[in-house]
């Protein structure tokens, strides 16, 4: 990865609509995705990934009125990702996780396994009652997945634009997420950038002495 290169340059904020992301690569992208982290390995996401335009209009005329300047990215976009995160933790979401480490031979001591399990049944009680703050943890970590994934695309090849800029309700409706369990948390747009439209004037950011604090 050069780092020099991506510390220099402007996130891309329009794609390039006639370029598509082979398939191989997008396969990697979505390999990487599924194995990003989460905390207590909870996994609280679900992915829409919508390649075809149909899906990519749908979005677009949903994202509500205040936020229509987003459509033209989402339908130039060759990949649009929906990251949805669960409402809250129900008891067959975690004995899924749990019989899938099982089943994969997570811990190869049993013991071990019952010792996280116990964990993480605590470490979900601590933030469901004692910090209350179950749904905002969880988004943290679809944030935290996010932001591996587009270093990832990166690496890759491919531009990735995060878009905050929607009406989640909308969303939600249009793909009926809400009936899964989940609702839409952030907007992943991947593709290639239109290079007419790239900015090319310096990136700002604060100074050094600014940002970091070394103890």
């Amino acid at each position: 990865m050069d780092l020099d290169k991506l510390m220099s340059k402007h996130l891309s904020r329009y794609f390039d609509g006639s370029r598509t992301i082979p398939d191989e690569t997008l396969q990697q992208l979505l390999k990487f995705l599924r194995s990003a982290p989460t905390s207590t390995n909870i996994q609280p996401n679900h992915f829409y990934v919508l390649s075809t335009r149909e899906g990519k209009e749908r979005l677009a005329a949903n994202l509500g009125e205040r936020f229509q300047d987003n459509a033209e990215k989402v339908l130039n976009a060759s990949h649009t990702i929906i990251l949805t995160t669960r409402a809250d933790i129900p008891e067959h979401h975690l004995e899924a996780v749990f019989a899938k480490e099982r089943a994969d031979g997570r811990f190869a001591d049993a013991a071990k396994q019952e010792r996280w399990e116990f964990m993480t049944r605590d470490f979900l009680n601590l933030r469901r009652y004692g910090y209350k703050d179950e749904y905002h943890w969880m988004e943290k970590q679809t944030y935290m997945v996010m932001g591996l994934t587009m270093m990832a695309a990166a690496e890759l090849g491919v531009e990735a634009m995060p878009l905050e800029g929607f009406d989640p309700v909308s969303v939600d409706k249009a793909f009926d997420i809400r009936a899964t369990g989940y609702t839409t948390t952030v907007l992943l747009a991947l593709g290639y950038p239109d290079e007419a439209k790239q900015y090319k004037t310096p990136v700002s950011r604060f100074a050094p002495e600014r940002l970091f604090t070394f103890a």
